[in-house]
This record gives C-alpha cells, sequence and structure tokens, in this order.
C-alpha cells in the first residue's frame, strides 16, 4: 500500500545498524528522504550506501556523532533542522545489580533513553504541529511492558519516556502530529548477541549461540523477529492514514508477553 509520505523528511536516529537501520530503509523505500545518525562513521556510510543503492529517489544525509550529547543533537538538527517524521531511537544501558549503580549511571540512563527523546521531540514538534502533519515513534523496549530483571537502568529511563509521552500525545494528535512507541522484544541484531546474553550464557556454561537457539525455541512464534518486519511496522505508523493512532505503545515481541492489555 502507499503510505502517502513521499517526500517526506525523517530523522531517524542510531539508524546505522539493527532496528534503526531497518527504519531508515522502510522510510526510504516510501520515498522519504532520510537523514542517519550514529556514532559510527564507518558503519553508519555503509548503511547509507545500501539506502541510496535500493531507493535511488531519496535523499540520504549522514551525521557521524552521539545522539544523546548536545552536540550530537545540534548536529542532527542542523542537517534536518524541519523532519515531518521522527524516529527516538539509542541504545540501552548495561544490565548489572542496582545495588552497584550509581546516581552517575542513572543520570547517563536517562540522558540516553528519556531526555534524548524528549529534547528531540521539544525541538521538532511545534514545527510539525504548524506544517499539520508529523509522526514521532520512539523505539523503547518491551521492558516498558514487562521489565527485566539485569537491565533496571533500561526500565526505569524507558518507562518513564512512555509516562511522558502519554501526557502530550493526546495535546498534539489535533495538528495531525502523532507520537506513539515502538517496544521491540527479541530481535535478530547484533544487540541480541550483547552484554546480557553473554553474561546469561556465561552463568549457564554454554555458548551465545547455544542460548539464543534455545531463547528462539520458547518465543510463541518459534523465532526471534526480523528487523525488516519492525522497520515496516514503523514505516507504517509513520503513514498518512495512521493519524488516528497516537500515545500507544506497541509490542512486536511474537507473543512473547502473556498479558491481555
Amino acid at each position: 500500500m502507499d503510505l502517502g509520505i513521499k517526500g517526506r523528511r525523517a530523522l531517524v536516529c542510531a539508524s546505522s545498524k539493527g532496528l534503526g537501520r531497518a527504519c531508515a530503509m522502510a522510510l526510504a523505500a516510501e520515498g522519504v528522504h532520510v537523514t542517519l545518525t550514529a556514532r559510527g562513521a564507518e558503519a553508519l556510510a555503509k548503511t547509507a550506501a545500501e539506502i541510496r543503492k535500493a531507493s535511488p529517489g531519496v535523499t540520504v544525509t549522514e551525521v557521524a556523532g552521539d545522539i544523546t550529547t548536545p552536540a550530537g543533537r545540534e548536529a542532527a538538527l542542523k542537517a534536518c533542522p524541519n523532519p515531518d517524521i521522527l524516529i527516538n531511537n539509542a541504545g540501552g544501558p548495561p544490565p548489572g545489580d542496582f545495588r552497584n549503580w550509581t546516581r552517575d549511571d542513572w543520570i547517563k540512563a536517562l540522558d540516553a533513553n528519556m531526555l534524548t527523546p524528549i529534547e528531540l521531540i521539544k525541538a521538532t514538534v511545534d514545527g510539525m504541529m504548524a506544517r499539520k502533519f508529523g509522526r514521532i515513534v520512539n523505539i523503547t523496549s518491551a521492558a516498558v511492558k514487562a521489565p527485566i530483571e539485569v537491565l533496571g537502568l533500561s526500565n526505569g529511563a524507558r518507562t518513564g519516556l512512555a509516562g511522558f509521552v502519554a501526557g502530550i500525545a493526546r495535546k498534539t494528535v489535533i495538528a495531525n502530529v502523532t507520537i506513539n512507541g515502538l517496544l521491540p522484544g527479541p530481535f535478530d541484531t547484533d544487540r541480541l548477541r550483547g552484554p546480557v546474553a553473554k553474561m546469561d550464557a556465561d552463568k549457564r556454561g554454554i555458548t551465545v549461540d547455544q542460548l539464543l537457539a534455545e531463547r528462539a525455541k520458547l518465543n510463541p512464534a518459534g523465532r526471534f523477529g526480523d528487523p525488516e518486519e519492525f522497520g515496516l511496522a514503523c514505516a507504517f505508523l509513520c503513514g498518512a492514514k495512521a493519524g488516528f493512532i497516537t500515545g500507544q505503545n506497541i509490542l512486536l515481541d511474537g507473543g512473547a508477553f502473556p498479558g491481555t492489555l
């Protein structure tokens, strides 16, 4: 289906790899001009080249930098000052025991996964409302619905963002600006093989690959998610006809969360 967003402009954060990359690819396939941000310039350039090849009709802009810093946000917004679409995304804080976390650990987690999205929303939402079109998607985590014990920093910061958005999303929709959360469960990305998986595998004396094979079978879908699936869901939420969906936290986890609501 035609999502009706060809020619729109999107700022996609942390988009050189994983789910951010998938969102950028899906938006570009719909004819959206994309500005990509990431800390790693090499991976960013590779993704940008892939998007240009796959979607030659769109403009792809790269901004290497850390979106969780004021300088990184300033550079991204300078490259894309008036986005129609904002995809907030940043890597999550490390796992651990809450007894070991300092105030600085908490501030760093909140800066990355709560305050950075809020700052980017603040910088862009009024322009969207004035133009009568805007789509903001926050990539958070399934932990917003079902907290993960060792990811307390992420649980707190991402749930805080969801609470903030719940308030403002009902104020912006009158101007055709929606704000929603996409909550990924286990997707086949580099992050899935990261510190949490390694820590769990080491505890059990097995390899990360063995651990992940077990976990994939335990998911009701019998597998992990494909990042492309996530990107397409994001693109739909950004579509012109998705203007009646706002303030929602949409879980993409293969049915792993066992709740009704």
